[in-house]
């Protein structure tokens, strides 16, 4: 079993004041499970990485890989394997002797280490390649013999540390699906870290989303999409992001516009209990659609429209209280408004809106 433990790891560096690069981080991965790490730089996923991979110092809590202590162990011998952003292949040696390097350092004999090369290299499609060095490859081709080389150790945990950054992207697209697919075939314990949210949404079993070196939410793809912990995490996931606003709060909701959008009576209550004067009102672009006059909405004046063929992203400004403030909305993209254009827009699901606190940022409601 290669299960994964973070209990209470910091990491601190030394300042004035000191850097808590990761604190206190509280995170289990499952057997098997393709965990994402994804936050904005500086959020501490590479370091998490880096401390369970044994190249950052643990000051505080512990670190455990398939229950046993690793916090103090040297990374040669946690059993893991790790795939860089730069992919750190030798050139002066092939593809083959590249992937086989590390076994051969073990003593491993030497038609054992060809014979696991070359059951990466069919799965990865290298076999061909072999011979070549990293001179002679694709940046896609890189990656996958950075991956054969982790594979052929058969760890207990691959750590990948942005390993799909240096390709183009329509290559990123088609190897992250190649990556979650081979995960899935190989069922090893995979820790993935991008700054990347649709990689993040693409590829993860969950999806552990860091801020500032502290855990915001760890949950699925869905679940973080259709239910944010707090207001960094509803406007980080999700592409385009969900449209947060801070809005007045009267008896009847949240004012926008001049019209009173009629909000749940539990995000109501919990208002008030908190004494809110204001809420930080969120709605993602899908949830708004253009509409008639006559219906009941408010008006955005189109700033820019992104055409993305079946969809197009508007992007305008709606009036709130005294000043204007930015919406994204999702229209079909064959018929989309003109810029300078003013239109209605209005909620398709009055269910899918989120509110939360104008101060912390946290959730009013479950």
């Amino acid at each position: 079993m290669a299960e994964v433990a973070y209990a209470s790891a910091s990491r601190v560096f030394a300042g004035s004041p000191p850097v808590r690069a990761v604190d206190a981080l509280d995170l289990d991965v499952a057997d098997g499970e393709f965990l994402v790490l994804v936050g904005p730089s500086g959020s501490g996923k590479s370091t998490a990485l880096r401390m369970l991979a044994g190249l950052e110092d643990v000051d505080e809590g512990a670190i455990s890989i398939g229950g046993r202590d690793v916090t103090n162990v040297q990374p040669k011998d946690r059993d893991i394997a790790m795939v860089f952003q730069s992919y750190a292949l030798y050139p002066h040696m092939t593809v083959g002797e590249n992937m086989g390097f590390a076994l051969k350092l073990r003593g491993m004999p030497k038609t054992q280490i060809r014979d696991k090369v070359a059951e990466a290299a069919k799965l990865l499609d290298l076999s061909p390649y072999l011979d070549r060095k990293p001179k002679a490859l694709s940046g896609g081709q890189r990656q996958r013999v950075a991956m054969g080389r982790a594979i052929v150790r058969e760890p207990s945990v691959f750590l990948m540390d942005e390993p799909l950054s240096n390709l183009d992207a329509k290559l990123r697209v088609e190897t992250r699906a190649n990556i979650a697919a081979l995960q899935q075939r190989l069922g090893t314990t995979t820790i993935y870290v991008t700054h990347d949210q649709v990689e993040a949404m693409t590829m993860g079993h969950r999806v552990a989303v860091l801020k500032d070196g502290l855990l915001q939410q760890c949950d699925t793809p869905r679940a973080l999409y259709d239910h944010p912990a707090n207001a960094f995490v509803a406007g980080f996931i999700g592409s385009p992001g969900m449209n947060l606003k801070t809005v007045p709060l009267t008896s009847t909701g949240a004012q926008l516009d001049g019209i009173a959008v009629a909000l749940p009576r539990d995000a109501m209550t919990a208002a008030s209990a908190q004494g809110l004067s204001e809420i930080t009102f969120g709605v993602r672009p899908e949830t708004l659609r253009l509409a008639t006059p006559e219906e009941d909405g408010f008006d955005l004046v189109v700033e820019l429209v992104e055409e993305l063929g079946a969809d197009a992203y508007v992007h305008g400004a709606v009036r709130i209280s005294d000043h204007s403030e930015r919406f994204v909305v999702r229209v079909d993209g064959r018929t989309p408004p003109t810029i300078g254009q003013k239109v209605r827009v209005a909620l398709r699901d009055h269910t899918e809106i989120h509110l939360f606190h104008p101060e912390t940022g946290a959730r009013l409601t479950d």
